[in-house]
């Protein structure tokens, strides 16, 4: 049975360091500078890993988290690139320049500051940092953080770079975008445009491949290495090389509203969620699973067995790369952190672009071939919807985009030098911003006040090394809050309280509503009028985030259009 420390519901705008305070390696840490390997997922949800109570295969993940920790009350962004802003920089994307997604920014925030749509220099990146402490960098992820040349991962602390700029396009080859606006994706390898990509490219299997020849080619001097590998996968659209496409054949036939059951029985015994746990029901656009034609059930099934082998292969490639780390004599002093950008992906590519404009929807049709045959393949591009999406989200409410519990609470496993109580699981409140702050407290580095003359933003995060080290038990009191806003939807915690705001086209209300997540993690009981008290207490939280964030709340974005 797996080590369960104690819950400590509580999250905060967390308070950075003082200017020159040092974040000195704890005493029980690692002796020397560890390397340092940091994976990201790319809208994979909460239960999907198997250690998360999934059924995929995912052996590689399930062994570092029995080597390591395992965060049940993990947060990030609603969507990719502030989640990614926040990670490289320890600061809330308000600040970091991603205050919302490039492609959305309102009217009202255009040339704000911390809506600049790419990474600002208001900011130091973690590459940045260790790459000065005298560790050698590298990546190979998306990066969806500025598409200029002076804002490319080259210019942001990155020795070695293979990037794909946007936010999305396909697996292959081709090197195409998945919208008319933009039809053919950009990468960067080592700072240069990156004209054609080789024959037989899949995307993690080379990103892969990149970072072991990085981390290679950097190896003669002993300087320690720090690797950022943001796989694409299981962003869609879905595809895997022609062995891999029918690895989870049949797997699925027995239909979403069977999985997710399985998969909350499977948390619970695993201690993921409490035994009393519900989970929030299947939306009501979405037919019940016996209520679908043959053929429907059919189509269904075939993409969450391409979504599952695509997240199988994924711990593949990092099975793979540990196995190399391992050969090397590299991994026993390399602290290896994996995490995903946000929730699952609830949105179908196809329709969202037949949305935009009849034009856009021929250029879709002309573009891809999506005959059911042909999903998977290269010039398919199909994603699996809403109805596993929620599978993907058990226990929690709705998925990527918005700032419910499925948008936000992601899996976190930490493992390596210094993490003590192998195989344990940790339901203290954990934010994406903690991430830059502990590194650099595991390799002894502290972060500057001034960076070439400028005053820089200090972190938000709290470093969690005193609870991976097992000196603590939360990284945050039942005081600390923290915030989130995005495309007009917000939402403020304190502790086991959450209040949360999404607009109608999002799945909400159009008003804030109170849960206690400790009690209800689902979001299915709103006790504003139980605790009008409780609900302008966190009201005024909401009123200093913004405050000290910067932030301008538009409403223009992909909900504003929607109908509830």
């Amino acid at each position: 049975m797996p080590h369960i420390w104690p819950i400590a519901f509580a999250i905060t705008l967390a308070i950075a360091l003082p200017c020159g305070q040092s974040t000195s390696l704890a005493a029980d840490g690692p002796r020397d500078q560890p390397n340092v390997l940091l994976i990201v997922a790319d809208d994979m949800g909460y239960s999907d890993l198997g250690c998360f109570g999934g059924e995929i295969n995912t052996p590689h993940l399930d062994a570092l988290a029995a080597r390591g920790l395992r965060g049940t009350n993990f947060y990030v962004a609603p969507s990719c690139s502030p989640s990614r802003s926040m990670l490289l920089s320890g600061t809330d994307n308000h600040i970091a320049g991603i205050g919302n997604m490039a492609e959305w920014t309102g009217p009202t925030q255009r040339g704000k500051p911390g809506y600049e749509g790419h990474l600002n220099n208001r900011v130091v990146t973690i590459a940045s940092l260790l790459r000065e402490a005298g560790y050698h960098t590298c990546m190979a992820a998306k990066w969806h953080l500025g598409e200029k040349p002076d804002q490319w991962p080259a210019k942001r602390g990155f020795e070695r770079d293979f990037a794909l700029l946007q936010g999305a396009g396909t697996h292959w080859s081709d090197m195409l975008g998945l919208l008319p606006s933009e039809p053919r994706v950009t990468f960067t390898r080592n700072g240069e445009k990156v004209k054609e990509l080789p024959a037989d490219y899949y995307s993690s299997r080379y990103f892969t491949d990149f970072v072991m020849q990085s981390i290679d080619e950097n190896s003669r001097d002993g300087k320690p290495f720090f690797a950022y590998l943001g796989y694409q996968a299981p962003h869609g659209p879905l595809a895997l090389p022609a062995e891999w496409r029918d690895k989870y054949k049949g797997r699925y036939d027995k239909g979403y509203d069977a999985i997710r059951a399985e998969r909350l029985d499977r948390q619970k015994k695993l201690g993921i969620v409490g035994k009393d746990v519900v989970t929030f029901p299947r939306l009501p656009n979405i037919p019940a699973w016996e209520k679908l034609t043959d053929e429907q059930r059919r189509h269904a099934a075939r993409k969450m067995e391409l979504y599952a082998a695509m997240i199988e292969y994924m711990d593949d490639q990092i099975g793979r790369l540990i196995e190399h780390l391992k050969k090397s004599g590299k991994y026993d002093n390399s602290l290896i952190v994996f995490l995903s950008d946000n929730g699952a992906a609830g949105e179908d590519m196809a329709e969202l672009v037949a949305k935009l404009a009849p034009t856009a929807k021929d250029w879709f049709d002309k573009t891809f071939d999506n005959r059911p045959e042909n999903w998977g393949h290269p010039g398919s591009c199909v994603e699996y919807g809403p109805s596993w999406a929620q599978v993907s989200s058990v226990p929690f409410r709705l998925f990527k985009g918005v700032e419910a519990e499925g948008g936000i609470r992601a899996p976190l496993i930490v493992s390596g030098p210094g993490v003590k109580h192998a195989g344990a699981i940790n339901h203290s409140v954990l934010h994406v911003m903690d991430i830059l702050p502990t590194l650099l407290e595991s390799a002894g580095v502290e972060h500057p006040a001034m960076k070439q003359g400028t005053t820089v933003a200090r972190p938000q995060g709290k470093s969690m090394w005193p609870l991976l080290a097992g000196r603590e038990t939360a990284t945050r009191s039942d005081s600390d809050w923290l915030g989130w806003e995005l495309f007009g939807n917000r939402a403020i915690r304190q502790g086991d309280w959450k209040l949360l705001y999404l607009m109608k086209g999002a799945g909400g209300t159009g008003d804030w509503e109170l849960f206690n997540l400790r009690e209800d993690p689902a979001e299915l009981h709103d006790l504003s009028a139980k605790y009008p008290d409780k609900r302008k207490t966190l009201l005024k939280f909401w009123d200093e985030y913004v405050t000290r964030n910067g932030v301008i709340v538009s409403e223009a974005g992909p909900y504003a259009q929607q109908k509830p």
